[in-house]
């Protein structure tokens, strides 16, 4: 059993005040299908930053930041970020972290950005695994009676206990192997009510066959992800398979889509703007990844920059092929405080 871990004061607030949130309300299982995200838009050039006073921080009072790839990569701080968010902080910016990765929970992530050196707020730390918290409190499920069944790592299984929703599988399923001779089978819980599938460097068999067995057997099971990244950092040497060969595992077993609730899905931003009310047009999303930061921006309203110090080149940006476009791009966030040539 995970033990729990607590949060300060400020984090559970902040994760209680998600009951004001509208994103998701609870009704019958057929409402709630995933939003559907536009992947196509008008091919146009994108600008690279290069006056970002009048460009970008006049018209922003609020930084939405991914974290791998942006803040750091795998477990290394990029170069210059300590003193660019130094800057934005002294510039009265208003600062938010939001990582699709699951693996940790908010508490978690908050002893990451101290081991880094970087002194984040608990209350500015977003995670996927608080997301998935989040929307279980949203559709409250609880009062259902239900468990839920877990792909993925400690992080979410924290997230869980401090709403005090059950759960199995998760870390206590790694290493398990069903019996697969003649006339085996794996028994699975009927009071599963929901499959969550988050990032999952111990994901087997055990686990694949316990979520279809779930969604596919129980009736009502909703099926869960909190992200659909295709690649993800573990370490700073080489890119990952990410969250979505897990939930691309069960979406081919099931034929079920899953709800998202990380990006580039609503629920975090929903919340970020109704708890501080702020104008979605003075927010920018600053991420390296198209398909999820630059996507969530324009979803919801946003300004957006990609850096390039993550998993999309300028190549890749600025080709044919490409139907996402930034409103501006940089090589990192260090060149918020460039200086413009003369």
């Amino acid at each position: 059993t995970i033990n729990k871990m607590k949060f300060s004061t400020i984090a559970l607030a902040s994760l209680s005040t998600f009951a004001s949130v509208n994103a998701f309300t609870a009704q019958p299982r057929a409402t709630f299908a995933p939003r559907s995200f536009s992947t196509t838009a008008i091919k146009a050039s994108v600008d690279r930053l290069s006056d970002p006073n009048s460009e970008l921080l006049d018209g922003t009072d609020v930084f939405i930041f991914d974290c791998d790839g942006v803040i750091w990569r795998g477990d290394s701080v990029i170069d210059g970020i300590p003193e660019t968010l130094d800057k934005l902080r002294a510039a009265g910016k208003k600062m938010f972290f939001v990582t699709n990765n699951s693996t940790k929970s908010r508490a978690g992530y908050k002893k990451k950005f101290d081991s880094l050196g970087l002194d984040v707020p608990a209350e500015e730390i977003f995670s996927s695994s608080f997301a998935a918290a989040a929307y279980f409190e949203q559709t409250k499920f609880k009062e259902s009676g239900k468990k839920v069944y877990i792909i993925g790592e400690v992080g979410i299984c924290e997230e869980l206990d401090m709403i005090d929703v059950p759960w199995i599988g998760g870390p206590n399923d790694n290493g398990k192997v069903p019996d697969m001779g003649p006339g085996g089978k794996l028994d699975h819980d009927e009071d599963v009510g929901a499959v969550v599938v988050g990032f999952d460097r111990n994901v087997n068999y055990w686990k694949i066959q316990s979520a279809q067995l779930c969604i596919n057997e129980n009736p009502g099971c909703q099926f869960i992800a909190t992200n659909l990244d295709a690649v993800t950092h573990l370490t700073d040497a080489q890119e990952w398979a990410g969250n979505g060969s897990m939930v691309g595992a069960i979406k081919g077993c099931t034929g079920q889509e899953p709800i998202v609730v990380g990006k580039p899905g609503p629920l975090m931003i929903d919340y970020i703007v109704d708890k501080y009310s702020i104008e979605r047009s003075r927010i920018c999303m600053v991420g390296d990844r198209l398909d999820t930061d630059v996507l969530f921006g324009q979803n919801n309203g946003l300004q957006s920059v990609l850096v390039l110090s993550g998993v999309t080149s300028e190549e890749k940006l600025l080709s044919d092929e490409n139907t996402i476009n930034p409103d501006f791009y940089c090589d990192s966030i260090v060149d918020f405080f460039a200086k413009v040539p003369v």
